[in-house]
């Protein structure tokens, strides 16, 4: 039987269980459901259960006890339900508490995500994104696929002996041996692990609002630095193949390789593009929309920085899609229908009442990149662009323009900081070169007229 201690005090107690002590300490009631909150601990002495109260005592004076036994599930769940964000970033959230926050501490009250918990946390899928199937008890040492075997052992009832628990025969005392599937060690990326740690600092920052904890441990959670951008753009004569086999396959494909190279426009605003947005005749491209699949849905949203930027055009790319004009109006007129300012350049249906499909544009400009043997993926061309403008001497504020970046430029100096230095290094030459260094004489002086500007002319 239990056998009550008493602390002098009416919150919280201190009862003696065999040779155990239990503390409880009353903490209020839980926000969500209503129930009392009691935080409780084990010891096995008195002295140190009455200094677990004592702690415990404290912590709810000053409020530093969770004030509900939520779990993070429940957290992130209400966050997204009331989270005001585009439906691809909340896509994104979705897939990022399904496959990894939901299996590591989905199920732990959220009180008990702590800064540590977090850190481990991001270390684990620094190692393997898969978590070592769930286990990260198991320690991995190679990037080779493996099998991985976990032990579980079956003890005894009751707190373990001071001394530990003897070895003994796995076979004989009914223990059993998990294996996960093999799988190859595949670290997940610094850039992915800090769009998660986000989306956990937005989940408890809400918690904290709703006063469901007291802090938000992300905040101090050290999460991995950011990675430093390694544009990878086609060269000049790698980006000269490319346009030429685009054209051999079909005049359509060539004018979208085009224009991606010549603008830098992102896959989304590409497709997104209607006639409406091309003034031929002023030589102008509007940027208003993004075109994306979302859980297998299109939709149209506005740009990534929510603005509207226009773009000029060169007189060669006003003639080519001058001519793709020209193909969707008579693709219009071979299906007895009236051209609209209101379709998309890019389609592949006649009327181009719908765009080309995201995902099969990247995979068709990667299968012809392969077959020229060229490693390029589609946003490299975004990426040519913009650094063939920077070494043309082109300044910073035009390009990030163009590229639809913000922050003045800062996002662009980021990325391609590696080009910005190229067109500094020839900003100093021209101004190096328009300089006239003064000449000395023969006892090493100062040429007076070279120096001071004043000599004979």
């Amino acid at each position: 039987m239990a056998k009550k201690i008493s602390t002098g005090r009416s919150r919280g107690h201190i009862r003696q269980r065999g040779n155990s002590f239990q503390v409880l300490v009353y903490a209020g009631n839980d926000p969500l459901t209503g129930k009392e909150i009691r935080l409780t601990a084990s010891a096995k002495t008195e002295a140190e259960a009455k200094a677990i109260l004592k702690r415990f005592r404290a912590q709810v004076d000053e409020q530093r006890q969770a004030k509900t036994n939520a779990t993070f599930r429940v957290a992130m769940d209400a966050w997204l339900r009331t989270h005001d964000v585009e439906e691809t970033t909340r896509a994104s959230y979705e897939q990022y508490a399904r496959v990894h926050l939901y299996p590591a501490f989905g199920d732990e009250p959220i009180g008990k995500v702590t800064a540590r918990l977090l850190e481990e946390f991001y270390a684990e899928l620094r190692r393997c994104s898969a978590r070592c199937d769930g286990r990260p008890a198991i320690e991995h040492r190679t990037t080779e696929p493996h099998e991985c075997r976990l032990v579980k052992h079956r003890r005894p009832p009751g707190r373990p002996p001071a001394a530990g628990y003897p070895a003994h025969d796995c076979d004989e005392t009914g223990c059993t041996v998990v294996e996960c599937r093999p799988h190859q060690w595949r670290p997940l990326s610094a850039a992915t692990i800090r769009r998660i740690h986000f989306a956990v600092r937005g989940v408890l920052s809400a918690a904290e609002r709703w006063e469901w904890i007291t802090s938000n441990p992300a905040v101090l959670a050290r999460k991995p630095r950011q990675p430093t951008p390694q544009p990878d753009p086609p060269t000049v004569a790698q980006a000269a193949r490319i346009i030429d086999a685009a054209w051999k396959q079909d005049d359509s494909w060539g004018t979208l390789v085009w224009l991606v190279i010549v603008t830098g426009l992102r896959r989304a605003e590409l497709l997104a593009l209607r006639w409406s947005d091309v003034d031929l005749a002023a030589g102008v491209l509007t940027v208003r929309r993004n075109y994306v699949r979302v859980k297998r849905t299109s939709i149209e949203k506005d740009t990534k920085t929510h603005q509207m930027r226009r773009l000029a055009l060169d007189p060669a790319t006003v003639e080519v899609l001058t001519e793709h004009r020209e193909r969707y109006d008579m693709l219009c007129r071979q299906v007895d229908s009236e051209p609209q300012e209101a379709a998309f350049l890019f389609s592949y249906r006649p009327a181009h009442d719908r765009p080309c499909d995201p995902s099969g544009v990247t995979h068709r400009y990667a299968r012809m990149c392969a077959e020229l043997g060229i490693d390029s993926h589609l946003h490299a061309l975004r990426h040519y662009s913009a650094t063939e403008l920077l070494t043309a001497g082109v300044d910073l504020r035009t390009v990030a323009g163009r590229l639809g970046h913000g922050g003045g430029g800062a996002t662009t100096l980021r990325v391609y900081a590696a080009w910005v230095g190229d067109s500094d290094r020839r900003a100093s030459e021209i101004l190096g070169g328009r300089m006239k260094r003064p000449r000395r004489g023969a006892a090493g002086d100062l040429n007076e007229g070279a120096a001071t500007g004043t000599g004979d002319q």
